[in-house]
Protein backbone atom coordinates (compact mmCIF):
# COMPACT_ATOMS: atom_id res chain seq x y z
CA UNK A 1 0.00 0.00 0.00
CA UNK A 2 1.43 3.57 -1.28
CA UNK A 3 2.19 6.23 1.79
CA UNK A 4 -0.41 8.45 0.11
CA UNK A 5 -2.93 5.65 0.38
CA UNK A 6 -1.78 4.76 4.42
CA UNK A 7 -2.22 8.32 5.40
CA UNK A 8 -6.03 8.88 4.14
CA UNK A 9 -7.11 5.17 5.17
CA UNK A 10 -5.64 6.32 8.81
CA UNK A 11 -7.26 10.01 8.67
CA UNK A 12 -10.89 7.50 6.96
CA UNK A 13 -10.41 5.19 10.50
CA UNK A 14 -9.68 8.59 12.71
CA UNK A 15 -12.91 10.41 11.18
CA UNK A 16 -14.64 7.40 11.39
CA UNK A 17 -14.13 6.44 14.97
CA UNK A 18 -14.87 10.18 15.98
CA UNK A 19 -18.20 10.14 13.90
CA UNK A 20 -20.59 10.00 16.88
CA UNK A 21 -19.31 13.23 18.52
CA UNK A 22 -19.42 14.94 15.30
CA UNK A 23 -22.59 14.30 14.70
CA UNK A 24 -23.38 16.64 17.27
CA UNK A 25 -21.27 19.09 16.66
CA UNK A 26 -21.42 19.44 12.72
CA UNK A 27 -22.31 22.34 10.77
CA UNK A 28 -21.68 23.44 7.33
CA UNK A 29 -18.31 23.01 5.77
CA UNK A 30 -15.37 25.81 7.46
CA UNK A 31 -15.88 29.48 5.60
CA UNK A 32 -12.43 31.23 5.27
CA UNK A 33 -12.77 33.29 8.60
CA UNK A 34 -13.16 29.44 10.32
CA UNK A 35 -9.68 28.13 8.37
CA UNK A 36 -8.26 31.22 9.83
CA UNK A 37 -9.24 30.39 13.42
CA UNK A 38 -8.07 26.49 12.84
CA UNK A 39 -4.92 27.60 11.45
CA UNK A 40 -4.70 30.06 15.00
CA UNK A 41 -5.59 26.98 17.31
CA UNK A 42 -2.57 24.72 15.85
CA UNK A 43 -0.49 27.25 16.04
CA UNK A 44 -1.48 28.43 19.50
CA UNK A 45 -1.03 24.50 20.38
CA UNK A 46 2.58 24.32 18.36
CA UNK A 47 3.73 27.52 20.43
CA UNK A 48 2.26 25.87 24.12
CA UNK A 49 4.36 22.42 22.92
CA UNK A 50 7.55 24.88 22.44
CA UNK A 51 7.05 26.24 26.29
CA UNK A 52 6.45 22.91 27.67
CA UNK A 53 3.06 24.69 28.52
CA UNK A 54 0.94 21.08 28.38
CA UNK A 55 -2.24 22.61 30.54
CA UNK A 56 -2.16 24.99 27.23
CA UNK A 57 -1.52 22.59 25.20
CA UNK A 58 -4.21 20.26 26.30
CA UNK A 59 -6.97 23.22 26.53
CA UNK A 60 -6.10 23.15 22.59
CA UNK A 61 -7.69 19.07 22.38
CA UNK A 62 -11.58 18.08 21.67
CA UNK A 63 -12.87 16.67 24.61
CA UNK A 64 -12.43 13.07 23.18
CA UNK A 65 -9.14 13.59 23.35
CA UNK A 66 -9.04 15.35 27.16
CA UNK A 67 -11.13 12.42 28.19
CA UNK A 68 -8.57 9.70 26.44
CA UNK A 69 -5.67 11.29 28.03
CA UNK A 70 -7.05 12.53 31.39
CA UNK A 71 -4.28 14.98 31.89
CA UNK A 72 -2.37 17.54 30.09
CA UNK A 73 0.36 15.78 31.78
CA UNK A 74 -0.14 12.31 29.77
CA UNK A 75 -1.18 14.03 27.18
CA UNK A 76 2.23 15.98 26.64
CA UNK A 77 4.07 12.91 27.27
CA UNK A 78 2.41 10.72 24.48
CA UNK A 79 3.13 14.21 22.39
CA UNK A 80 7.09 14.06 23.56
CA UNK A 81 6.89 10.27 22.46
CA UNK A 82 4.77 9.66 19.69
CA UNK A 83 4.83 13.33 17.76
CA UNK A 84 8.34 14.31 18.12
CA UNK A 85 7.56 16.67 15.03
CA UNK A 86 4.62 17.90 15.99
CA UNK A 87 6.64 18.69 19.45
CA UNK A 88 9.54 20.40 18.88
CA UNK A 89 9.54 21.23 14.73
CA UNK A 90 12.32 23.30 13.40
CA UNK A 91 9.78 25.32 10.62
CA UNK A 92 6.24 24.83 9.26
CA UNK A 93 4.14 25.59 6.70
CA UNK A 94 0.62 25.24 6.07
CA UNK A 95 -0.94 23.75 3.39
CA UNK A 96 -4.47 23.74 1.64
CA UNK A 97 -7.09 22.65 3.94
CA UNK A 98 -9.79 19.85 2.80
CA UNK A 99 -13.04 18.80 4.37
CA UNK A 100 -12.68 14.67 4.25
CA UNK A 101 -16.02 12.72 5.21
CA UNK A 102 -17.41 15.92 6.33
CA UNK A 103 -14.33 16.54 8.73
CA UNK A 104 -12.24 19.59 8.81
CA UNK A 105 -8.42 18.93 7.99
CA UNK A 106 -5.71 20.88 8.29
CA UNK A 107 -2.43 20.05 6.69
CA UNK A 108 0.90 21.14 7.79
CA UNK A 109 4.29 20.27 6.05
CA UNK A 110 6.93 20.19 8.87
CA UNK A 111 10.39 20.30 8.96
CA UNK A 112 12.31 18.24 12.06
CA UNK A 113 15.21 18.96 13.72
CA UNK A 114 17.17 16.14 11.51
CA UNK A 115 15.81 17.95 8.61
CA UNK A 116 13.09 15.14 7.72
CA UNK A 117 9.84 16.48 6.28
CA UNK A 118 6.54 14.93 7.44
CA UNK A 119 3.43 16.17 6.95
CA UNK A 120 1.06 16.59 9.81
CA UNK A 121 -2.98 16.01 9.08
CA UNK A 122 -4.73 17.84 11.84
CA UNK A 123 -8.15 16.83 12.38
CA UNK A 124 -10.46 19.60 13.87
CA UNK A 125 -13.82 19.32 15.88
CA UNK A 126 -15.69 22.11 15.81
CA UNK A 127 -17.84 22.68 19.74
CA UNK A 128 -21.37 23.82 20.27
CA UNK A 129 -20.02 27.21 21.01
CA UNK A 130 -18.14 27.72 17.64
CA UNK A 131 -14.81 27.29 18.87
CA UNK A 132 -12.58 24.76 17.13
CA UNK A 133 -10.30 21.98 18.89
CA UNK A 134 -7.93 19.54 17.57
CA UNK A 135 -9.51 16.26 17.39
CA UNK A 136 -6.35 14.34 16.45
CA UNK A 137 -3.12 14.22 14.07
CA UNK A 138 -2.14 11.65 11.83
CA UNK A 139 1.59 11.62 10.88
CA UNK A 140 2.67 10.64 7.49
CA UNK A 141 6.51 9.25 7.72
CA UNK A 142 9.46 10.59 7.02
CA UNK A 143 10.14 10.29 3.16
CA UNK A 144 11.87 13.25 2.23
CA UNK A 145 14.84 16.09 3.61
CA UNK A 146 14.73 19.84 3.66
CA UNK A 147 17.58 20.91 1.18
Amino acid sequence: MNHCLKVVSCLLLVIGLRATSMAASARDEPSDADWGSIRAVITSQLDAFKRDDADSAFSFASPGIQKQFRSAGEFMHMVRIGYRAVYRPESVRFLEPFVLSGQPVQPIEIVAHDDSVVIAFYIMERQRDGDWKIAGCALGSKSALSV
